[in-house]
């Protein structure tokens, strides 16, 4: 019964939309969410224009869009989002399971096949990403060759579809430039994960043509400045950029991420490059948070932050990063972990403290994160296995409630033991500055940080465990 209605609502909104009621292009957007975690969907267009769809009792919603702005679109629900391509009297209807969010997508109705392309090729290039970390240990010639196999492939692909369905001049030129921003991100990426210490001399080494593409790059691009996957590319081309100058300056000289002058040049780039405010603020704000958020050394801090608040022009962005900084600069190793409240399962209500009687570490999850989420979850059952004298704190970031985080432990066989939420999720999130999401925080046994921002999954986690007090 269920299938017979929704595809009766199909057959509606698709003979709606082929009317011409009205000179006015417009468009419908509906569908079913599956496990929601909120009582809303919200559809945002290339401007910024936020409409907020509220589910009905069946956790279904449908929306007519109207004066309608062809272009992508993205759509958000509780902590996750995904884009859609939505064009003149579309009737686009979507399932999705929240717990699957992206691999339980799929559309049906006028306009479906496209954004079902879309979807498609957005797993795909998921799953490829493991497959692009291990080509880049080949040699330059062989990396290239492969990565344009991959994109003519991709390329032939998006003709064939073309062919078929007889797409719109609006989903080619998308289509393609996804093609593009992507393999063209893999090889900003080569020289940079390509094994060796000594990345300018590598960087010389390239054969000529390795970026020939970068003639054709548009730094101000105003269709698809608000598109993530050319952000992705540029934030690739600007580290590799940067790297080529660092290059230049430390000739015969260790690479090093966290270099000052690395991460200085990256910012002067940026500003000399991209003109657009928008774009050069996204980007600007990008780079400088991710700095802050692993630097050790308070003063270059200070100065990568007083190179962006020199540069952006977004002054609630400043506001933010500068806060940030505040926050970091309160959580460097040796000072007092913060106090803030939490909330177990049972809605009892603890100060931090109360739960730090040993060495302590504290990680964080958000159902936007969902992979993560259930990757950390297993993993702090092996480390608490190995490390008896740590407590393993997890504390969903979320403001959902605690009833939502609750019934996501229970879906996925999780137990409830040492999972909190905050009490005042985003005060909390402030004073701990979270990002990115797999900080993880060590205190000792006397609520001192030893760690303001390691990773567990990363390879020298256990050595710092192991230095903790038995």
């Amino acid at each position: 019964m269920k299938l017979y209605l929704f595809s009766f609502l199909s057959l509606i909104l698709c003979f709606g939309c082929n009317t011409s009621e009205n000179k006015i292009s417009h468009a419908y957007f509906g569908g079913e969410i599956i496990n929601p975690s909120s009582k809303y969907v919200i559809l945002t267009n290339d401007e910024h224009k936020a409409d907020t769809i509220r589910l009905d009792g069946r956790n279904r919603f449908i929306f007519k869009i109207d004066s309608l702005k062809e272009g992508m679109h993205s759509f958000k629900h509780g902590g996750e989002y995904q884009s859609i391509l939505i064009e003149a009297y579309d009737s686009i209807l979507l399932r999705l399971n929240t717990l699957e969010f992206d691999e339980s997508l799929v559309y049906t109705g006028q306009g479906s096949k496209k954004n079902n392309y879309f979807i498609n090729e957005f797993l795909e290039n998921e799953k490829e990403e493991k497959h692009i970390l291990k080509l880049c240990q080949l040699n330059a010639g062989d990396y290239k060759n492969h990565i344009d196999s991959l994109q003519n492939s991709k390329l032939k692909t998006l003709e064939r579809f073309s062919d078929k369905y007889e797409v719109t001049p609006l989903f080619n030129k998308i289509a393609q430039a996804n093609i593009n921003f992507h393999y063209n991100s893999c090889k900003e990426v080569y020289p940079l994960m390509h094994h060796g210490k000594f990345k300018g001399a590598f960087l010389k080494s390239l054969p000529a043509n390795f970026y020939s593409y970068r003639k054709n790059i548009n730094y101000n691009d105003e269709f698809f400045k608000n598109y993530h996957n050319y952000h992705i590319f540029l934030r690739h081309h600007f580290n590799t950029l940067s790297l080529e100058r660092y290059s230049e300056k430390n000739k015969n000289k260790v690479f090093n991420w966290g270099s000052l002058g690395y991460n200085i040049d990256k910012l002067q780039l940026i500003d000399s490059l991209v003109t657009h405010p928008d774009i050069k603020n996204e980007l600007l704000y990008h780079f400088t948070i991710k700095y802050l958020s692993f630097s050790k050394n308070a003063k270059d801090s200070d100065v990568v932050l007083n190179s962006y608040l020199d540069k952006t022009t977004n002054e609630k962005a400043k506001l933010l990063m500068t806060n940030y900084s505040n926050s970091i600069k309160k959580l460097q190793n040796g000072a007092t972990f913060p106090s803030f409240d939490v909330v177990d399962f049972d809605n009892n209500i603890f100060d931090i403290y109360a739960l730090i009687k040993q060495p302590t570490v504290i990680t964080f999850w958000s159902h936007k994160y969902y992979e993560h989420f259930k990757k950390s979850y297993k993993k702090i059952k092996s480390l608490e296995e190995k490390y008896p004298n740590v407590t393993f704190i997890n504390i969903n970031i979320d403001d959902y409630g605690y009833e939502k985080p609750k019934q996501t432990l229970k879906d996925c066989k999780f137990n409830c033991d040492n999972q909190y939420l905050f009490k005042t999720p985003e005060e909390s999130k402030k004073t701990l500055a979270i990002y990115p999401m797999t900080k993880t925080i060590i205190i000792d046994e006397n609520q001192k940080i030893v760690s303001s921002n390691t990773n567990m999954f990363a390879m020298h986690f256990e050595k710092q465990l192991s230095k903790l007090k038995k």
